[in-house]
């Protein structure tokens, strides 16, 4: 026969051969003893806790007519064909591959029938938790009430994906993870059966990586007999598991205790050298320092030689740190164990959690040093903190006798009260600054045709912000603009300040303007109080206030009937092809109080000064005995003179 693997050879056969599994395996025996065998059964529990064997036992065992006290002889002819499969009123289904509705369906059509060799029929449907929702659905009735000699043992490793329909309707039994020390017991007796040499601490070594599952360490073993040719040796089962040695770990503890950050490194890279895996070392490193922390509450805690370390190695560690700094580590450990699942250089985080570890209790080691002074230096330090504690008192009661004599006084003179407190300070508001060194040039340049320009495409640029800068800017608006620049006045003073202070704002909005545009547009920020200010004081450094309003000569003709009439005038000036100057010009004649002579008799008819339009008009109309030349000149007449209406325009906004 040619060979089977260890977990297979070595299947219970009995209740009393599964390991770490009592409490289901007396219910289960009771069950059968006193005949209360229930239809349907659910055994859930970690992989390789021996669910399938358990309802291969039990179903030796309710069909077997020679079992003493709940267990199957295993002698019988129908207990040896339940072994070797070979009996067909015990199915065996695995609902991986069979989860479809239709293989339910057949189940459901031959659970009918009478079974043929035993007395029950027996359906095994492992991995019960991959069946679709229609195969549960089928399965409901007939699991609720199936025939009577019909008995179905479900088993799953993930019980909460069955339906609560599912789990209402059997007997549920939970198996539970197989320690380390029923572990160890189960290979060492296979091993004395076998007439195998071993090591004791080879076993603990695979008992602790197999996490609870019997398969796995049975399959580890078998692993290890094949590597050291039939003997169970400690460095091979290292060497198989990908496990650390204890002396390598309790050296990386002991120099992450001491803060010898390049040592542990040392030993770090040593360990990854020789091929170990990264989570397999946290792992370990964890239960160690478990080991330490259960060991440090009470010795009896910990099985000694499970660890394969004595107990003068457990003081030595025990006294290297505290409670509080183990339970810091094994912290970083469980975060970096969770970050390792997603990297591919596991390396860069064990170098990063062996600096982490050496840095844990750095603190604390300069606060327990400067903490433990000599007993003669204690009693100095006492003396001086006393001395200055009644320094502080003494000082602390003067400040009191006069706040109480300051309260005396207040209360004998109320008014005094009253009169100091308009002294008192008051709050000062944020200190709001515009840099008129970029607005004027601004100004200077702008027009009213990029105003509108810039006003029209305003949506379009706040949608190319983000939400943070559209809110800032959900209470501004450009309120003047040239080919080259754009003013952006605020509602509220500190938006104003919270803007001018966000550069990413600023260049946000240039880049947004250029990109629709087509041309880079300097971005320059105003609080909308001061931006009047800011309109008079450019007007006032450019001397636009001081000059006179451009006289009659200048004003354009309102009528056709007006045109040849200004004929004469206008000839005077055909020297001068720049109206700016020609105006300059007729600003420094003196106003002309008199007729004309006879020979322009046209002239006459020209509206008189005070009847030119409003808009030329200053804010208090002149008087009508006021002279033309004395009149105040209006600075926004004065700028229209010098720059036209888009100015003006851009003013009145």
């Amino acid at each position: 026969m040619s060979y089977q693997a260890l977990y297979r050879v070595w299947r219970p056969q009995r209740f009393d051969e599964l390991v770490g599994q009592q409490i289901v395996t007396q219910t289960l025996k009771n069950a059968i003893i006193t005949h209360q065998i229930s239809h349907a059964y659910l055994f859930a529990g970690p992989r390789g806790t021996g669910k399938t064997s358990a309802a291969k036992i039990f179903a030796k065992a309710v069909n077997c007519h020679h079992s003493e006290d709940g267990e199957p002889c295993n002698k019988c002819e129908i207990c040896k064909a339940i072994t070797n499969g070979q009996l067909n009123d015990v199915i065996e289904i695995d609902a991986a591959s069979n989860n479809g509705v239709e293989e339910i369906r057949d189940i459901r059509d031959k659970a009918k029938y009478a079974p043929t060799q035993a007395d029950y029929k027996v359906y095994i449907i492992d991995e019960v938790h991959m069946l679709s929702t229609g195969a549960f659905n089928a399965l409901l009735k007939t699991l609720e009430e199936p025939p009577a000699n019909v008995i179905f043992i479900l088993a799953t490793t993930e019980p909460h994906k069955i339906p609560l329909t599912i789990i209402s309707r059997v007997q549920r039994f939970d198996f539970r993870r197989i320690s380390a020390q029923d572990a160890f017991d189960r290979m060492k007796y296979i091993l004395d059966q076998k007439k195998v040499d071993y090591e004791e601490k080879a076993l603990w070594v695979i008992a602790n990586a197999a996490e609870g599952g019997m398969r796995d360490a049975l399959s580890i073993l078998d692993q290890v007999l094949s590597f050291s040719d039939n003997q169970v040796k400690l460095d091979d089962a290292l060497l198989v598991t990908g496990s650390v040695t204890k002396q390598l770990l309790k050296k990386y503890f002991l120099e992450v205790a001491q803060q010898q950050s390049a040592a542990a490194l040392d030993t770090m890279q040593k360990i990854l050298g020789e091929g170990k895996d990264g989570q397999r070392f946290i792992e370990d490193l964890i239960a160690f320092i478990r080991d330490v922390l259960l060991y440090q509450e009470s010795p009896k805690l910990i099985v000694v030689a499970s660890t394969g370390l004595k107990d003068e190695d457990f003081q030595e560690l025990s006294k290297a740190v505290d409670a509080t700094t183990l339970y810091q580590m094994i912290d970083e450990l469980n975060d970096i164990q969770e970050e390792m699942r997603f990297t591919t250089h596991p390396d860069v985080y064990l170098e990063v959690l062996t600096v982490k570890l050496c840095q844990i209790r750095a603190p604390k080691q300069v606060s327990a040093t400067s903490s433990a002074p000599q007993a003669p230096v204690a009693q100095g330090q006492a003396a001086q903190s006393n001395l200055a504690a009644n320094q502080v008192i003494q000082q602390l009661q003067q400040e009191v006798q006069q706040l109480q004599q300051t309260v005396k006084n207040l209360a004998a003179n109320p008014w005094a009260q009253n009169s100091a407190k308009p002294s008192k300070p008051r709050v000062q508001q944020r200190n709001v600054q515009v840099n008129l060194n970029q607005v004027y040039p601004v100004l200077g340049a702008a027009t009213r045709k990029d105003l509108v320009n810039i006003q029209n495409l305003w949506g379009d640029m706040l949608n190319h912000l983000t939400v943070p800068q559209r809110s800032l800017l959900h209470v501004s608006k450009p309120v003047a603009a040239s080919g080259s620049g754009v003013i952006v006045a605020f509602d509220y003073a500190f938006l104003f300040k919270e803007a001018t202070t966000d550069e990413n704002l600023t260049t946000a909005m240039e880049q947004a303007l250029q990109s629709l545009m087509g041309t880079e547009h300097r971005v320059v920020f105003v609080p909308k109080n001061k931006w009047p200010q800011i309109r008079q004081t450019y007007i006032k450094e450019h001397g636009l206030d001081k000059r006179p309003a451009r006289q009659k000569a200048t004003v354009k003709p309102t009528s056709a009937s007006a045109v040849p009439q200004a004929q004469p005038r206008q000839a005077e000036s055909t020297a001068l092809p720049n109206p700016t100057s020609a105006a300059a010009k007729t600003v420094t004649a003196p106003p002309q109080p008199t007729p004309a002579p006879s020979s322009a008799a046209p002239l006459p008819e020209e509206p008189p000064l005070p009847d030119e339009p409003p808009a030329l008009e200053d804010d208090a109309a002149p008087q009508e005995g006021d002279d033309a030349g004395s009149q105040t000149t209006d600075p926004v007449a004065a700028a229209k003179q010098l720059f036209g209406d888009d100015i003006v325009k851009i003013e009145d906004n």
